[in-house]
C-alpha cells in the first residue's frame, strides 16, 4: 500500500543525525594536556625568553648612555654597515636563485631534478665553518685560485667579497625551500592556461605565478635576511676579524666579549636580538596573511 495514501501509517524510519566528529587530540586526560603545555612553555622560558631578557638586561645594566655609546662606536657602526651591505647583496641573489630553482623543480621535468633538489639542502647539512674553509681553500693565497687572484690584485678572502660569498652559501636554501612545496601544490594548470591564451613567459610569471607565491616568497626572504645578518661561523672563517673593515655584528659582539667589554658586547648583541624580534613579527604577519588567503580560497565553491 502506498504510504502516501490517507490513513496509511508512515513506515519511513526517522533520520538520525550523525554525531559531530570529535576533534583530534582531545581524548587525553586534562592533566596530560596541561602537563604537555607546561613542558613546552617551560622549555621556551628556559632556553628562549630568559636568555633574551638577559641580553637586554646586561646591555642596559650600566645605563642608556653606555648603551648608546657602545652601538655608536665607530667600529660598531662599521659592523652595522657591513652587516646591512652583506644582506643587501646576498638576499636579492638568493631571491633570484630561489625563484628560478623552485620554478624549474616545480614546473618542469628534467634529468638531474632530484640531484638539484638535494644540492639545495646542502648548506643545511654542512657546518658553516666547513663552508668558510672551502672558500679559503678556493680563494685564499694558497688556494686553487689564489695565484691568479694575486696576479690580478683581486682580494676575496679577508675582504667583503668573501663575506658575501660565505653568506650567500649558507642562506641560499631558504627562499627555494619555501617556494618549492608551494609551487608544487599549485600545479601547472594556470600557467598552461595562460600559455594557451597567448601569454609569453614573462607575462605568465608576473601575472600568474608571482601573485600566487608572493606570501611564500616574502616568508623565505624574511628568513634569508635574518640568517644573513646573524651568520657567524662561515663569516668568521673568511673575514679575518679586521676591525672597521671585515667585522659584522656577530663578530663585533664576539670581539668585545673576548676583550671583557661585556656591556658593549651585550649592546651589540641586543641589536641582533631586536632583529630577531622584528623578523618574528614579520613572520607572524606573513603567516596570518597566508592562512587568510588559504581560508578564503577554501570557502570559494
Amino acid at each position: 500500500m502506498d504510504p502516501a495514501t490517507p490513513g496509511c501509517a508512515d513506515v519511513t524510519a526517522p533520520s538520525v543525525p550523525n554525531p559531530p566528529p570529535r576533534p583530534l587530540g582531545t581524548d587525553e586526560p586534562r592533566f596530560v594536556r596541561w602537563l604537555l603545555i607546561a613542558i613546552a612553555l617551560g622549555f621556551l622560558t628556559l632556553f628562549l625568553f630568559v636568555p633574551l631578557l638577559f641580553v637586554f638586561f646586561e646591555a642596559l645594566k650600566k645605563g642608556i648612555g653606555v648603551y648608546l655609546a657602545a652601538i655608536t662606536d665607530p667600529d660598531a657602526v662599521d659592523a652595522i654597515k657591513l652587516t646591512l651591505l652583506t644582506a643587501l647583496i646576498s638576499v636579492p641573489l638568493n631571491l633570484v636563485f630561489g625563484v628560478a630553482a623552485a620554478w624549474s623543480i616545480a614546473k618542469f621535468n628534467f634529468r638531474g631534478k632530484n640531484v638539484l633538489t638535494t644540492l639545495i639542502d646542502l648548506p643545511f647539512s654542512v657546518s658553516p665553518v666547513i663552508a668558510g674553509l672551502i672558500f679559503v681553500l678556493l680563494f685564499g693565497l694558497q688556494g686553487w685560485f689564489g695565484p691568479w687572484l694575486r696576479e690580478h690584485d683581486v682580494k676575496i678572502i679577508f675582504a667583503v667579497p668573501g663575506i658575501v660569498l660565505a653568506t650567500v652559501f649558507v642562506t641560499f636554501p631558504f627562499v627555494a625551500r619555501e617556494l618549492i612545496p608551494l609551487m608544487q601544490a599549485q600545479g601547472t594548470e594556470q600557467e598552461e592556461a595562460a600559455t594557451v591564451l597567448g601569454a609569453n613567459g614573462w607575462q605568465t610569471f608576473w601575472r600568474i605565478t608571482l601573485p600566487n607565491i608572493k606570501w611564500g616568497l616574502l616568508y623565505g626572504v624574511i628568513l634569508c635576511n635574518a640568517r644573513a645578518m646573524g651568520e657567524f661561523g662561515a663569516v668568521s672563517v673568511v673575514s679575518g676579524h679586521i676591525r672597521g673593515s671585515t667585522n659584522t655584528l656577530p663578530l663585533q659582539a664576539e670581539i668585545l666579549y673576548n676583550e671583557y667589554q661585556f656591556s658593549a658586547a651585550f649592546a651589540v648583541a641586543s641589536l641582533l636580538a631586536l632583529l630577531a624580534l622584528v623578523t618574528l613579527a614579520l613572520k607572524l604577519v606573513v603567516e596570518r596573511n597566508t592562512h587568510s588567503r588559504q581560508s578564503s580560497l577554501e570557502q570559494v565553491p
